[in-house]
């Protein structure tokens, strides 16, 4: 029986925990994840845990958060003027807000502090900071 290495595709059915046991995301209810490995589109330690897995293996694998979204990075909080914003736009702590940079790229950010003049957002991954945990589950080795 096949296992995964470098570079395949593969079809992966997951569960997302944080260490408190949230789930905070699941493929349970829809079609399995199909990722290419070795292209950056996973995390590295959902990369790495999925290697050499076979066909209907499934485990259990803990992700410390350097293997996954990193730590919290003071840098990606910015400070924002208020002007700055759409008129439209009345912030509040835990709004989502999307700037676009010059070449198109949408960047998300977190509302974590509204003032009188400005606002703090957070442009960290919501995961960042956080060991997570993944219950895996190897459908297919395309």
């Amino acid at each position: 029986m096949s296992q995964v290495k470098d570079n395949d595709t593969v079809r992966v059915h997951y569960t997302g925990k944080l260490s408190n046991g949230q789930v905070f995301d699941s493929s349970a209810d829809r079609e399995p994840l199909e990722a290419k490995l070795g292209q950056g589109m996973l995390i590295p330690g959902f990369e790495k845990a999925i290697l050499d897995m076979k066909i209907n293996e499934k485990k259990t694998v803990a992700i410390p958060k350097e293997e996954a979204y990193g730590d919290v990075r003071e840098d990606l909080f910015h400070k924002i003027d208020k002007t700055q914003l759409p008129q439209e736009i009345k912030p509040e702590v835990g709004m989502g807000l999307v700037s676009r940079s010059e070449d198109g790229r949408e960047h998300q950010f977190k509302v974590t502090e509204v003032n009188e003049n400005d606002i703090v957002v957070d442009g960290n991954h919501p995961l960042a900071g956080q060991d997570l945990t993944f219950e895996l589950e190897l459908i297919e080795i395309k």
